[in-house]
């Protein structure tokens, strides 16, 4: 095969490795990461930060598939749903992957770096956060939380590159997004539960049994809740209840759809969840729109 003809399959495989066809993915980080954004700067952040913080999340939620994908590469193989990856299927090697990985989080960080030493120190805790993933699975019945804080870590860094610090209703954000993860990845650990269960895996799903959709609405609840009494908090009025109205609605439509726990209708509630942080964004940023 000519070099010219390998380019595009490489290209082609690390594409396939980032999950690049699957957007769902970044958005579920972008969303809460760019509210958190607007309300650190009490409207819209400036270009600078919206690019560094909208082209990080998707690089490192890039970086953060390259390692995933590595560190279950035993597990993946045996879950159709994730056994033609290219890393468990072998078409890509485990160094190539840990390779792309490596560019792709340095390239975050160099966008990082224009931002001030707060930020970059958090940037770290957000890397170690997101390599320690993959193993909570083997050792923390609900590793999903392990994800939510990787997932949620985008929020800190968005009111420490804004204002210089880290004020508590960051970690109240951070906190209720952490729920939201959790909910909507408890929908993702259903669809593979039987999965899991023979290959030995511990998810949310599995550990909370029986109780895996009450767990999952409860979840959205307490995440709903706490992004209304810090949005509250910080001023924020009709326009940002309108948008938790919102989110909440599609709340009680993921109910119906993994209520009989198929794995059709809970793999729909999981890909269709980036409406619910947009919602939540959308109504942050109509908030502040309508001031002026």
């Amino acid at each position: 095969m000519t070099s010219t003809a390998v380019a595009p399959r490489r290209l082609s495989l690390w594409l396939d490795l980032i999950r690049w066809d699957r957007p769902a993915g970044w958005l579920l980080l972008l969303w809460p990461t760019l509210a958190a954004l607007w309300i650190a700067a009490r409207g819209f952040p400036g270009w600078h930060l919206l690019a560094v913080f909208t082209l990080g999340t998707i690089l490192m939620r890039s970086a953060g598939c390259c390692i995933n994908d590595v560190a279950d590469r035993d597990f993946d193989r045996h879950v159709k749903r994730t056994a033609q990856r290219p890393v468990t299927s072998g078409r890509l090697g485990v160094k190539e992957a840990l390779a792309v990985g490596a560019v792709l989080a340095l390239a975050a960080f160099v966008l990082v770096l224009t931002t001030n030493s707060l930020t970059i120190g958090l940037s770290f805790a957000a890397l170690a956060v997101a390599i320690a993933y993959p193993w909570a699975k083997r050792f923390v019945s609900m590793p999903q939380a392990v994800l939510g804080v990787a997932f949620s870590f985008g929020i800190p860094m968005a009111f420490a590159a804004v204002q210089g610090r880290i004020p508590a209703v960051a970690w109240w954000l951070l906190a209720g997004n952490l729920f939201w993860v959790l909910a909507y990845d408890t929908e993702y650990a259903m669809v593979d539960r039987d999965d899991d269960l023979r290959i030995g895996i511990q998810t949310s799903a599995i550990t909370l049994g029986r109780l895996d959709v009450v767990g999952v609405m409860a979840f959205y609840g307490v995440f709903l809740a706490l992004w209304l009494a810090a949005g509250l908090r910080q001023g924020l009025g009709v326009p940002y209840l309108a948008g938790l109205a919102v989110a909440a609605g599609q709340a009680l439509w993921h109910f119906t759809l993994i209520r009989d726990r198929s794995r059709e209708g809970c793999f729909a509630a999981f890909r269709a969840n980036h409406w619910v942080g947009f919602a939540v964004f959308a109504g942050v940023v109509a908030d502040y729109l309508l001031r002026r």
